[in-house]
């Protein structure tokens, strides 16, 4: 006769076994032996890489390596189905002996040797692949038919699809009512068959709102802006909660359907809101040779009126201690109020003061603007200003005073998949500025581009190829009649590396007096080969190469220069640390090496 022990004795022999296991954390245990039949080597690294032991650390418990060894099927056979493989046979041996045959109670206390071995057996292929009803403009993967290979991946990205479609089309509990799949082993097969239940075409309900506590729950509704009333549609979901994201007010935004339907036809959504900190402060630095120290930082209230308005007041210091010029300072306050007029749309309302010390001229500013900013999408966005702009100075030639009504015009497509450290995509940012002057101010169009892309080569992206094209042009006014603030100048980190911050620029007559001063029209091109030496450590190497001038950029007005360096980086949780060190090579030599460091890549 058996007798049941008590549930205390058997935690206690539990604990016993465990402790003991503990103890004796792999005292014996050698290596992992993996290995998979056949000669797909694509597969057998997809195998290696779904395991949980293949990379097993010697110092690892007993007992978690018993754990991991009997989880060890189940990670391996949803790897094999999702290439086809639905007849592997798979043996997990733990000093000989299969895991799966080894009772929990009955761990080892040691482990000397796993042994992983794996025949994918032959790769299914679909007999039949149907899924039914689909919506009119449905496209399901073409990987989903007949003869080809039938991963498990495949039958899922199918029938997502399939759902998907129905929701498109305003089924918004569009579910799959039947699936019936049949592997036949004799034949290497798979029978997908999938039957879907569209349901009834749904409208928007109402936007319930939890978490706000600080926000409106109507500026939250507002700023969502989701079309209650109108036809469901999981695009304009996906959008409500993209622009909740983007106000900058919470710091998780969870937008979850109902799951019961509101008579008639009504389906709410939950917002499921965490608020972010009221506050936040911020500081940078950079540091070049001749451009001296440039200090910057802001202070940022997210929600001032309980609207999700942001007041950000900025402040930066630079060519501190520059060789070839004075200090400049600047000071700015923003308000930016999202939802307004619409919920793509934000208003901004800005100021800013300053003074500029440069080696040509110096000049007090100033400058205020009402304008707005709407989002096309995530990646596009577009801002239109009405501003006014006031500079006083004095250059070689005498005093100056600029005073001009300001239409800044712009569109940003941004496409990186990284703002501090891209490896892809691109950047484009197009910027016109209509002005009429004012007194002696002339009237004209600035107008200038920002163009960078970028391409990842080789495994995890170890070496990626940076090319950056920025330029301007004045047209209308002359070069003394512009605002100094918007002439064009090359050289410095912004520019080009290796020369003096703004070495670059023209020179005109004023009044018999000659008057350095920057060109109306500006090329740049910088070009960087970025090499990863390890996961936090990168190397760099650079050229760049800028052109001004009075007009066009190929006549006696006009002249270029070019520097070149190396660089090193060291990544971060908020972007890389970067050091340059660039020479000139061509035009003003300035005062040879010319040092940069900052955060972030350069562009």
């Amino acid at each position: 006769m058996v007798r049941i022990v008590s549930h205390r004795l058997w935690g206690a022999a539990a604990a016993f076994a465990v402790g003991l296991a503990v103890a004796l954390p792999g005292l014996a245990f050698d290596k992992v032996d993996f290995n998979v039949g056949g000669d797909d080597k694509a597969l057998a690294k997809a195998l290696r890489a779904a395991s949980g032991l293949a990379d097993a650390a010697k110092t690892k418990p007993a007992l978690d390596l018993f754990a991991d060894a009997r989880a060890e099927y189940g990670r391996l056979l949803s790897a094999l189905y999702a290439t086809g493989h639905y007849g592997p046979v798979i043996h997990v041996l733990i000093d000989g002996r299969e895991a799966s045959s080894i009772a929990p109670l009955d761990a080892p206390a040691s482990i000397g040797h796993i042994s992983v071995s794996v025949d994918p057996g032959p790769v299914f292929a679909f007999s039949r692949a149907e899924i039914a009803p689909l919506a009119p403009k449905t496209v399901l993967p073409s990987e989903f038919a007949t003869g080809r290979t039938a991963g498990s991946g495949v039958v899922k990205a199918a029938v997502q699809a399939g759902v998907d479609g129905w929701r498109s089309e305003g089924h918004a509990k569009a579910l799959v009512a039947a699936q019936n799949l049949t592997a036949d082993h004799a034949k290497s097969t798979l029978s997908a068959q999938v039957s879907l239940k569209p349901g009834p075409v749904l409208r928007f309900g109402d936007l319930t709102v939890h978490g706000a506590q600080r926000m409106r729950v109507a500026r939250v509704q507002q700023i969502a802006g989701l079309p209650t009333g109108k036809r469901f549609d999981p695009a304009d979901e996906a959008r409500a909660a993209e622009r909740l994201r983007r106000s900058g007010v919470f710091t998780s935004v969870t937008l979850t359907e109902d799951a019961q339907v509101t008579p008639p036809d009504l389906l709410g959504l939950t917002a499921d809101l965490a608020e972010a900190p009221l506050h936040r402060y911020t500081f940078g630095a950079e540091v070049a040779t001749n451009d001296g120290l440039g200090l910057n930082g802001s202070w940022l209230h997210r929600n001032l009126a309980g609207g999700g308005e942001r007041l950000e007041i900025t402040g930066a210091v630079t060519n501190i201690s520059a060789a070839g010029s004075g200090m400049d300072y600047a000071l700015g306050v923003t308000l930016d109020r999202p939802a307004t007029p619409g919920p793509d749309t934000t208003l901004n309302i800005l100021a800013n003061i300053g003074h500029k010390d440069d080696a040509d001229y110096t000049a007090d500013t100033f400058s205020t603007g009402l304008g707005f900013t709407h989002y096309f999408n995530k990646s596009l966005t577009g801002h239109i200003a009405l501003s006014y702009d006031f500079s006083r100075g004095k250059d070689s030639a005498g005093s100056f005073l600029y005073r001009s009504v300001d239409l800044p015009i712009g569109v940003t497509w941004d496409r990186r998949d990284s703002a501090t450290d891209p490896t892809r995509n691109f950047y484009l940012d197009l910027n016109a500025k209509p002005f009429i002057g004012l007194g002696t101010t002339g009237n004209g169009l600035r107008f200038a581009f920002d163009a960078r892309g970028y391409k990842g080569i080789g495994a995890n992206d170890k070496v990626v190829m940076a090319v950056r094209m920025q330029g301007g042009a004045i047209l209308g006014a002359s070069a003394l009649e512009t605002p100094r603030t918007d002439l064009f100048y090359s050289g410095g980190g912004g520019t080009v590396r290796g020369q003096p911050y703004q070495s670059l620029g023209a020179t005109v007559n004023d009044g018999g007096t000659l008057v350095n001063l920057g060109g109306t029209s500006f090329l740049a091109v910088s070009m960087e080969a970025r090499v990863k030496v390890t996961d936090s450590i990168g190397i760099v190497g650079f050229v760049d190469a800028g052109a001004v001038g009075l007009g066009s950029l190929t006549g006696p007005n006009a002249d270029w220069q070019a520097g070149a360096g190396i660089g090193a980086r060291y990544a971060t949780g908020v972007g890389p640390i970067r050091l340059d060190l660039a020479v000139p090579v061509h035009g003003n030599v300035g005062n040879g090496l010319q040092i940069y460091v900052g955060l972030g890549q350069a562009f």
